[in-house]
């Protein structure tokens, strides 16, 4: 599991809402979902993004993910989208 392209990515959505939202829309290119997070929350991401065809990679923790998102808290999870 690389979070090396969400870290560079210039334009991203954070967190699990958003994410769905940006699958939504197909502007999302790449999701990344927290293992740690409930299911509850990311089965739809997963399934949004099987949908589309949108690679998935999943991510050990949430904290591992919000780190790598460049914020301070958790996320379950976040989008890399198209400019």
């Amino acid at each position: 599991m690389s979070l090396e392209r969400i870290r560079q990515a210039s334009k991203m959505t954070i967190g699990s809402n958003q994410t769905i939202k940006v699958l939504q829309q197909r502007v999302a290119r790449s999701v990344y979902v927290a293992h740690d997070a409930e299911e509850r929350v990311t089965q739809p991401i997963v399934e949004l993004a099987r949908k589309h065809s949108v690679p998935l990679t999943w991510v050990t923790s949430m904290k591992e993910l919000g780190k790598a998102c460049g914020i301070d808290v958790g996320a379950a999870a976040a989008a890399i989208v198209e400019e």
